[in-house]
């Protein structure tokens, strides 16, 4: 069975101005003064998916702020069948940390898969900003090192499974740089390497503030009670995220609160686990009436956004997170977060300051259950976390950092 990808979409170019309340004029006359001397220049995005995910979320969002600023910004989004993205899922696991266990033959789908998209795209941006493994390998198709190439990559690297980044690591030297979302991601490579934190808009249909009649109307549909307390995870179904781990310490709570689970979230176009991993969940909150799965669309931002305002503490326990926007997603929103240590997380929430960290199934019950205890507390993180979020990830900083990264190349740096 063959899958591919959608066209990508995105709202058209986003007005500047319409920031400046959030982020101060003066930001916005420093966008477009760093954007005078590109405009006209192409630039090329190229990611594996045009929903679900981070990448694709990020994009939606920058590429029309791009426009706006008068820069010829196009998104490709590469296809592919079950088999390739199988490859890529496993990949993915591995440079997380996990073992990798796939024939040696998958190293060639993967590449003939990277031809085959060559094959219908046109490599000519004069900045091409490649994101992640899956397209890597397309750097084959620069003609005569024309353009400026940057690998963007949004997967914690700190301890990859060597097998497959020894597989990776030659095609990534070959970019004129790499972004990673955190120091902590930089590997030993030839070229420069850059910090961008993956940020969220607060202008988003997923981030702007709900009225309190659509927020109850989404809290009457899935059946969750608003009177009583609501943990909340919002991710895809992925086993790094460690789903059926959030339920376990829902229970640890539960003895000691009456309080509810919203496990929300979807799957990627380009990840083929998200059904198997759907059905652990299920099987580990069993009939708990009070434990609400929902697996929403791509296009449910409305119905994500009422969750996490709704939410009395949202939690993101993921076992490996290259960054973990719902973290940013839900400062910005003003709520009290618990998440696990690991990856981009603790840039986001530093810990008894913007929010609260863990390490392990027991570690965050007993942190959701100090915020339950102590809800001044929980107030006060809650509103540290949201100024931490303003200035560091909103997406207009994001596009400052490209803007700032494109001319040090144009100026031959």
């Amino acid at each position: 069975m063959t899958m591919t990808t959608t066209t990508p979409t995105t709202s058209g170019p986003i007005p500047l101005d319409d920031y400046a309340p959030i982020i101060g004029k003066p930001e916005v006359d420093e966008l477009r003064a760093l954007a005078a001397s590109l405009r006209g220049h192409s630039v090329q995005m190229v990611n594996s998916t045009a929903v679900g995910g981070g990448v694709a979320e990020i994009l939606t969002r920058l590429v029309p702020i791009l426009q706006e600023l008068d820069l010829a910004v196009r998104w490709d989004v590469m296809t592919g069948g079950n088999e390739f993205f199988g490859i890529t899922k496993a990949f993915h696991n591995a440079l997380h940390g996990g073992p990798y266990q796939l024939p040696p033959e998958s190293f060639e789908t993967f590449l003939a898969n990277n031809q085959q998209n060559l094959s219908r795209l046109s490599m000519d941006g004069e900045f091409t900003v490649i994101h992640d493994p899956q397209p890597v390998a397309l750097i084959k198709g620069r003609s005569n090192h024309s353009g400026h190439w940057i690998w963007r990559c949004h997967i914690d690297l700190s301890h990859p499974n060597p097998t497959v980044w020894e597989f990776l690591e030659p095609w990534v030297k070959k970019y004129d740089a790499a972004i990673f979302s955190s120091p902590e991601f930089v590997q030993k490579l030839p070229i420069p390497q850059y910090l961008f934190f993956p940020c969220i808009d607060p202008l988003s249909e997923k981030n702007q503030e709900l009225p309190p009649e659509t927020v109850r109307g989404i809290l009457d549909r899935y059946g969750i009670d608003a009177k009583r307390p609501i943990l909340t995870q919002i991710s895809r179904f992925d086993r790094l995220k460690d789903p059926v781990g959030v339920v376990g310490a829902y229970r640890i709570v539960k003895r000691y609160f009456d309080c509810q689970l919203v496990l929300a979230g979807g799957s990627a176009a380009d990840d083929p686990e998200g059904e198997a991993v759907l059905t652990e969940v299920r099987e580990a909150a069993a009939d708990d009436p009070d434990v609400h799965i929902l697996n929403l669309p791509p296009w449910s931002p409305t119905e994500i956004n009422a969750l996490q305002q709704a939410s009395t503490i949202i939690i993101q326990k993921s076992l490996r997170e290259g960054f973990g926007l719902t973290v940013a997603e839900a400062l910005w929103k003003k709520k009290p977060v618990v998440a696990s240590a690991v990856g981009g997380i603790p840039l986001q929430v530093i810990h008894k300051h913007t929010g609260l960290l863990a390490h392990s199934v027991q570690g965050a019950a007993y942190q959701i259950r100090f915020l339950l205890s102590n809800p001044a507390l929980a107030a006060k993180l809650a509103e540290q976390g949201h100024e931490h979020v303003r200035e560091h990830f909103l997406i207009t900083t994001n596009a400052k950092r490209y803007l700032t990264l494109f001319r040090y190349l144009q100026a031959g740096g």
